[in-house]
């Protein structure tokens, strides 16, 4: 089976395209590694360090639902018809596969079957939905600082998933640890008036 920078290349690039996407039109390209090329394709765009406004939300549902069902043991995931059905312009999303490729062929470069048990397993799959799940929440949190790590970690993971990889997934899985702690410590500073939890902690030890 083709890298999926190369299929992605391919789908976007070399062959005639509608001016508008939707996602039930890709899913063609993931075959059985369905639920990590889903994962890859929603972190995309707020995992890379270009602007994406509006995506973070709608795509955090999107994981949370599919995390949902990684969970409960699901082999092929559920969408509603109107998610899947969702038109976003060609364009938009070749500039996120632009920019994404690059990152993804050096994941690639090192990616190969290994500790696979740990994404076909169902208890290495529950694992992975609880965390993707967490994360996903974190990325509909509407403050900044709480998206780009979290679907990072989301990316990664969802990659190992796409080579049956454990060794990426297990990095995935402490990007989505280092996402959460992120997440949360911005969350302790602003409930404190702070603006981070450095801040926080400076205020009380200058009490």
């Amino acid at each position: 089976m083709a890298r999926l920078s190369a299929e992605l290349q391919r789908y976007f690039f070399e062959e005639d395209r509608q001016p508008q996407v939707k996602l039930i039109d890709i899913l063609s390209l993931a075959g059985e590694r369905i639920f990590g090329f889903l994962f890859v394709i929603l972190a995309l765009p707020s995992a890379l360090p270009v602007p994406a406004p509006g995506y973070s939300i709608p795509f955090g549902i999107v994981m949370l639902l599919l995390a949902t069902q990684l969970i409960v043991g699901a082999k092929r995931p559920w969408l509603p018809q109107g998610m899947m059905n969702h038109a976003i312009k060609l364009e938009k999303v070749q500039g996120f596969v632009k920019a994404g490729n690059p990152w993804l062929k050096r994941v690639e470069a090192i990616a190969r079957p290994r500790l696979s048990y740990i994404c076909t397993s169902l208890p290495g799959r529950v694992v992975i939905g609880v965390a993707i799940a967490l994360m996903s929440i974190s990325m509909m949190i509407p403050i900044p600082g709480t998206n780009t790590l979290p679907a990072i970690g989301i990316f990664v993971t969802g990659f190992g998933l796409v080579e049956d990889d454990g060794a990426i997934t297990l990095g995935g899985l402490i990007l989505c640890v280092m996402g959460a702690t992120l997440s949360i410590s911005i969350l302790i500073a602003l409930w404190f008036g702070g603006t981070s939890l450095v801040d926080v902690i400076k205020n009380w030890l200058g009490r």
